[in-house]
């Protein structure tokens, strides 16, 4: 591999949000290593000329597996996409404590160990850049989403703290927070809750992700970016 190539670990890279980042991540030059749990991210990893491992963000066991992939793939990771699937849902108090933890597990503890094995990689090359992909709703919580409205906004507060521990060493996190995306079937009337009365694309997600990995964000770091039509109404 060419020394210029830069590598990116996309997890939940098989389908939607994730697929559309790392087909646009291709275009741009990356090579790519990609976690989903089923064959989705094989097959999408063979048409792009990467490689793929199997796996689900809330299993350490899984994160290792593709750590390990990359690096002896490529020799380096430049940049790191989490993107996971979606928590459980229910009645805020009739969630069990399993859920909790499961939610716990596969969005914040996820990124906790993401970290830990990649950041000595990136200390190495002396730059890297992460972005983790919540939810508009992390700072207006929905009783519709419980789990993920608790644990997506830790993980924006994941994502300050490591920003400021490793900000000086070149090393960048940013969360992007999605709206409705057409990654998902929504119900009808949704568009008119979005000022821009539209759902968004995927090329969308892909496109803001792209550039907060780029030289072009350098400045940029431990920010939550809303990318949701203007859905959410505090400022």
């Amino acid at each position: 591999m060419a020394e210029t190539e830069k590598v990116a670990l996309i997890t939940g890279g098989g389908r939607g949000m994730g697929e559309a980042i790392a087909r646009e991540l291709h275009a741009q030059g990356y090579k790519l290593a990609l976690m989903s749990p089923s064959e989705s991210c094989e097959k999408l990893a063979v048409e792009l000329g990467g490689v793929a491992s199997r796996g689900v963000a809330e299993k350490a066991e899984d994160i290792q597996a593709i750590f390990d992939l990359t690096i002896k793939t490529y020799g380096r990771i430049d940049a790191v996409v989490n993107h996971t699937g979606h928590p459980p849902k229910g009645d805020l108090l009739d969630i069990s404590d399993e859920d909790w933890t499961l939610g716990s597990d596969m969005m914040i503890l996820s990124l906790v160990r993401m970290a830990r094995l990649v950041t000595p990689v990136m200390l190495k090359q002396g730059k890297g850049a992460f972005v983790n992909i919540t939810t508009f709703a992390a700072y207006e919580p929905s009783l519709v989403f419980p789990v993920s409205c608790t644990y997506r906004a830790a993980a924006g507060a994941f994502t300050k703290l490591y920003s400021d521990r490793y900000a000086a060493d070149n090393i960048r996190m940013n969360c992007i927070l999605p709206g409705f995306i057409d990654s998902l079937d929504h119900k009808p009337g949704t568009a008119e809750k979005v000022p821009m009365k539209r759902v968004g694309q995927v090329e969308e997600i892909a496109k803001t992700a792209s550039f907060l990995l780029s030289d072009g964000a350098g400045y940029i770091t431990g920010q939550n970016i809303r990318v949701d039509g203007g859905a959410t109404r505090h400022v």
